[in-house]
């Protein structure tokens, strides 16, 4: 091997053992951060169903997020976690899972997955939904006026998908699905997925603090045709909920009055 050759190698392997010791160092000074939502000695359960077809309820976590049992004029119910995905997602994931039904019967799933020391609970959302056989995902970036606790924009996805069915008599047809998600870390919100891994990333280098992300999603199911109908009213249901159970929010905006 020619002398610069031995050079390069020689930089090379320094570079190596600097990272490796960086993140050693990372690892042993790391703190994990605080959540931006609220979370309380709440069990939460998941649902698995055994080989003779009936569900057993099994604990996930003596822990949950703590989602409000009534908003608006909406009635509620625990959803449980799936076996699938408990298994799927790191042990210290902790869950926040409601179905929320109004009179009229739209029906809303709220979902807070809260990740601990294990920063791969939380996903980008689109696999969820493809996962569930949902086509042409039609996607783009919004903001919802909160009021509490204070005046602000909230950054979110709103996403428009469709999927097909078939009943119990055979026949087919198609349901269309309204799905609103975002990011909430202490102070910090976003809606953005890559900008999450970035503050993650940035907050590690600068501070060692591995931020606990929450993945926060409304889902309703409505008929094709009523997509704009239904967004309306998430929006409404999420500015009514959200601040039940977030503790970040984004400055208050500039000449806004509290009602």
């Amino acid at each position: 091997m020619k002398k610069p050759s031995w050079a390069v190698a020689i930089v090379v392997l320094a570079l190596l053992g600097a990272s490796a010791a960086f993140l050693n160092y990372t690892r042993s000074h790391q703190r994990l951060g605080q959540p931006g939502v609220k979370v309380g000695p709440l069990p939460f359960y998941g649902v698995e169903t055994d080989p003779r077809g009936t569900n057993r309820q099994f604990l996930v976590s003596s822990n949950s997020v703590l989602l409000p049992e009534k908003v608006l004029d909406y009635t509620s119910k625990p959803l449980p976690l799936s076996r699938v995905a408990y298994e799927w997602l790191p042990k210290d994931t902790v869950y926040g899972q409601r179905a929320y039904t109004a009179p009229d019967g739209l029906g809303v799933q709220t979902s807070v997955v809260l990740m601990g020391g294990d920063r791969t609970s939380i996903h980008q959302p689109q696999y969820c939904l493809a996962g569930q056989g949902f086509q042409n995902l039609k996607e783009h970036p919004d903001t919802i006026r909160m009021t509490r606790p204070h005046p602000y924009d909230l950054p979110v996805m709103k996403i428009v998908s469709q999927r097909a069915y078939k009943n119990r008599e055979g026949r087919t047809g198609t349901v269309s699905a309204v799905y609103v998600y975002w990011f909430v870390a202490d102070n910090e919100l976003t809606a953005d997925h890559w900008q999450r891994m970035w503050w993650m990333g940035r907050d590690l280098v600068c501070s060692a603090v591995l931020q606990r992300w929450a993945y926060i999603s409304y889902l309703a199911y409505c008929s094709p045709g009523q997509e704009n109908a239904v967004y309306e009213r998430l929006k409404q249901f999420i500015a009514a909920s959200t601040p039940e159970f977030q503790i970040a929010a984004r400055p208050p905006l500039q000449g806004a009055v509290t009602p």
